[in-house]
């Protein structure tokens, strides 16, 4: 079954997350961009304008001031013009940085901070109007919807009680002096906007936790999905047992060159070989410093032969070794014995060739605990 069949029901891992991070698929709330543009233009009307109005009003009175020098040189106009343009420019400038800068912390307030450029990519999939189409109707969009249309409801609630019990008063303005006149309809303008800010305030509170929500949603990943990013994290299994598999071949054949060091090598006649050192001064246990298999045992078996070291038929133990020591270090400890009584007939084998001692009976057999031969294991499954 594909993946994208399954039901996605388990929480995204950290990869993926950031993975959509880096391509820019972060949790945004649009209802809180909304509310810091508009409450912070509305600010900074509130706190720039008195003064880019006295500034204007001042510079239109200069433009409007004539006198007979004036007469004389119209060019004098053009500079007193350039001034009004600049605070105009600079007023505006304001403004601008201060709703540019509210949009970019209500964005990373959402969201986080985001520097992918993939968002900004053209995507032409997005032409397709079959896919379009199918977001239309996707949960996310379905929420938006309804969300708007109670924001947009609310708002027109407001709006029609709000002008029908303030256009009476507004309508009377015309009777009373300007200054009154214009401070009466700031008053007024502010309390729409605060009530409007306070809608926005509180369809925010709602609607960031609330892309959250959505965002971890469209995030959740399938069993197929986290199976398969486990095996990108891990590896796969079967190439990391290959690629270990390879690296212990390399190992014992490069450990070819220590069996002349050997005490002895014990063999299973022809299939294993493994080489036992033990140097009672710097060594707390016999180690093997050498193993092979097939061809690289009969390898190490004429090397042994080569440089008089002794080479023992003992199958179990040569399984044994083979398949449960590691190169250059103490062989396992249910070991021990077994190792030992090789050694001290190897010990006495070498006494007699010196003509110091008598020559030692049979090669030893000693006991291998079954469980730490290989045959045996595959003895007792076929069995059961």
């Amino acid at each position: 079954m594909e993946s994208g069949s399954q039901d996605r029901n388990l929480p995204a891992s950290q990869r993926k997350l950031q993975k959509a991070r880096d391509d820019g698929q972060v949790s945004r709330s649009e209802d809180l961009s909304h509310l810091a543009v508009l409450g912070a233009g509305g600010l900074a009307v509130l706190v720039l304008a008195p003064h880019l109005f006295d500034q204007l009003r001042r510079d239109m009175g200069r433009q409007l001031t004539f006198d007979a020098g004036i007469l004389k040189s119209t060019l004098t106009v053009f500079p007193r013009l350039n001034d009004a343009v600049m605070v105009g420019l600079a007023g505006s400038a304001a403004f601008a940085a201060i709703v540019m800068t509210a949009s970019i912390l209500a964005a990373v307030a959402s969201g986080g901070w985001v520097t992918s450029l993939k968002p900004l990519m053209p995507d032409f999939s997005r032409l397709n109007p079959l896919s379009g189409f199918a977001n239309l109707l996707s949960k996310k969009k379905l929420i938006t919807t309804g969300k708007m249309l109670v924001i947009t409801s609310v708002l027109f609630a407001i709006a029609a009680v709000f002008l029908r019990n303030g256009l009476v008063p507004v309508a009377a303005l015309e009777l009373q002096p300007s200054a009154s006149a214009v401070a009466h309809l700031t008053q007024w303008i502010t309390g729409g906007l605060g009530l409007m800010l306070l809608v926005l305030l509180l369809a925010a509170m709602v609607d960031v936790p609330l892309q959250s929500f959505l965002h971890k949603g469209e995030m959740k990943m399938s069993h197929q999905e986290v199976k398969q990013e486990g095996k990108e994290n891990d590896g796969n299994p079967q190439m990391k047992q290959k690629m270990r598999q390879k690296m212990r071949e390399t190992a014992n054949k490069s450990s070819i060159t220590a069996v002349p060091k050997a005490d002895f090598v014990v063999m299973n006649p022809t299939h294993f070989a493994v080489a036992i050192r033990y140097d009672e001064a710097s060594m707390s246990a016999p180690q093997v410093i050498s193993k092979g298999a097939d061809l690289m045992a009969l390898k190490i078996r004429d090397i042994a032969k080569n440089h008089s070291i002794p080479v023992l038929q003992s199958p179990m133990l040569a399984r044994a070794l083979y398949a449960n020591a590691e190169l250059d270090r103490d062989i396992p400890s249910a070991l021990y014995g077994a190792v030992a009584q090789v050694l001290a007939y190897v010990y006495r084998l070498r006494a007699a060739l010196k003509g110091t001692g008598p020559m030692p009976d049979e090669v030893p057999q000693p006991f291998v605990p079954p469980e730490l031969d290989p045959q045996s294991k595959t003895l007792k499954a076929v069995n059961a």
